[in-house]
C-alpha cells in the first residue's frame, strides 16, 4: 500500500462516519479530510505545506475533499509545531483616534501582505498597566509585539526577549530595555511649530495639550515651550481633558476668554480642529486674528472646512520601520535593536498668517 494511502474504506462508510463526527465537532479537521480523500493525515499535511512532496493524484484528492468539507488549515497549531508564528501582537488604546486608527489600518494591511496576522489587544481599560496584556499575547506564541500605547516594564520585555519575541515600542521610549524604539521626531516638530508662529509675528502664544501625560504629548509640549521661552515669551498652557476634539473646544473657550492670544500650537490635530472651531465660535478670525498649528496631519486636517497648518509625520515611514524591526532576525545582542527617530515636516495650509 502507498504510504500516502489510508486503509481502504467504503465511500458510503466514510460519509456516514463524517456525518456522525460533524454533529460533535465545530471545525473540520485534517483527519476528516484524510478520511474522505482516502489518504493518510501526513499526506493532507504535506498537501498544504509549501514545497512538500506529494503526488499529483493525492494532492487533487485532498484538495477536493477539503473543498467539499470546507476545511481550513489550523495555522495557530502549525506555528506551535514549527516554532515560527505568523501572528504579531499589537497593544493599543484610544483606537478610535484618527491617527491611531490610520496607523493600525496601515500596519495590519502591510502585515497581511507579508503573510502575517495582527492580534490586537485593546489597552483602553488596562488600569494595572499593559504587562498582563503582553503576558496574554505571549501565550499565543506571537512572532513580535508592537506596543502603540503604554510602557511595558523592563521585566516583561526581558521575558519576551527570553522567548525570542521582539518588542517594538512605537512613539514611546523605554530606558535601558531590550526593545526596539521607533518614534517620530516630536522635538523637532514642536520647534518647527514654534518657529513658524514666531515668523508670523505672534507674540502672545499658547500651547494646548490634554490632561493625559503620554510621552508624545510631554515631548511636544516641552519642546514648544522651551523654544518660545528662548524668544522671550512665556506661553499660556492648557493641559486638561482627554485627547479629543472636545478638549480643543474647551481650551479655546478657556484660553481665549482670559488671554488675548494671537498664536496657538495644539499637540495633536484633533485638538487643533476643536480649538479652531471654538475660536470661530468666539468670533476670532483665523488666521487674521489668530494663527493655529496642529501635529500629526490626520486626514481631516486637509478638509476644506479646516485646511489646518500642521506637522506631518510620515505614516508610511513609520509602518516600514515597524515591519523592518519585526522581520529583523534576533541575535540576542543590543546592536540588533532598532532605535529610530523619524523626520517630520511642516505642512503649510491656511491657519497661520503669511510671512510675506
Amino acid at each position: 500500500m502507498d504510504a500516502e494511502q489510508a486503509p481502504p474504506e467504503a465511500s458510503s462508510d466514510r460519509e456516514d462516519h463524517l456525518k456522525r463526527d460533524r454533529t460533535t465537532r465545530s471545525f473540520v479537521t485534517s483527519e476528516d479530510v484524510a478520511r474522505l480523500a482516502g489518504v493518510s493525515r501526513s499526506a493532507v499535511s504535506r498537501t498544504f505545506t509549501p514545497g512538500a512532496s506529494v503526488s499529483a493524484d493525492v494532492r487533487h484528492r485532498v484538495q477536493e475533499a477539503a473543498k467539499t468539507l470546507g476545511y481550513r488549515v489550523n495555522r495557530l497549531a502549525r506555528s506551535l509545531i514549527s516554532d515560527q508564528s505568523n501572528l504579531v501582537g499589537v497593544v493599543g488604546a484610544n483606537l478610535s483616534l484618527p491617527f491611531m486608527a490610520r496607523q493600525l489600518d496601515e500596519l495590519s494591511r502591510e502585515l497581511l501582505k507579508r503573510g502575517m496576522q495582527c492580534l490586537l489587544l485593546n489597552a483602553a481599560e488596562a488600569e494595572q498597566g499593559i504587562a498582563p496584556l503582553i503576558e496574554l499575547i505571549l501565550e499565543f506564541r506571537v512572532r513580535a509585539i508592537v506596543v502603540m500605547s503604554g510602557s511595558p516594564p523592563s521585566s516583561i520585555i526581558d521575558e519576551c526577549m527570553a522567548n525570542g519575541v521582539r518588542v517594538i515600542l512605537v512613539n514611546r521610549q523605554a530606558d535601558d530595555t531590550e526593545a526596539d524604539t521607533i518614534i517620530s521626531d516630536d522635538l523637532s516638530g514642536a520647534r518647527l511649530a514654534a518657529e513658524r508662529l514666531l515668523r508670523a509675528g505672534c507674540g502672545r502664544i499658547g500651547v494646548v495639550g490634554s490632561g493625559v501625560r503620554t510621552p508624545t504629548q510631554i515631548r511636544r509640549r516641552g519642546a514648544f515651550v522651551d523654544r518660545v521661552r528662548e524668544a522671550g515669551i512665556e506661553p499660556a498652557v492648557w493641559a486638561s481633558g482627554g485627547t479629543a476634539y472636545e478638549t480643543g473646544m474647551d481650551a479655546a473657550r478657556g484660553l481665549l476668554s482670559t488671554h488675548d492670544l494671537d498664536g496657538v500650537f495644539c499637540v495633536t490635530d484633533l485638538m487643533a480642529l476643536g480649538f479652531l472651531d471654538g475660536a470661530r465660535e468666539m468670533g476670532r478670525r483665523v488666521p487674521d486674528d489668530l494663527s493655529i498649528i496642529g501635529f500629526d496631519d490626520i486626514q481631516q486636517s486637509a478638509w476644506a472646512a479646516y485646511r489646518l497648518t500642521t506637522i506631518r509625520q510620515s505614516m508610511s515611514d513609520l509602518t516600514d520601520s515597524v515591519l523592518a524591526a519585526i522581520e529583523r532576525k534576533m541575535t540576542g545582542e543590543r546592536g540588533d535593536l532598532a532605535h529610530e527617530v523619524l523626520p517630520v515636516e511642516l505642512v503649510e495650509r491656511a491657519t497661520v498668517r503669511s510671512t510675506s
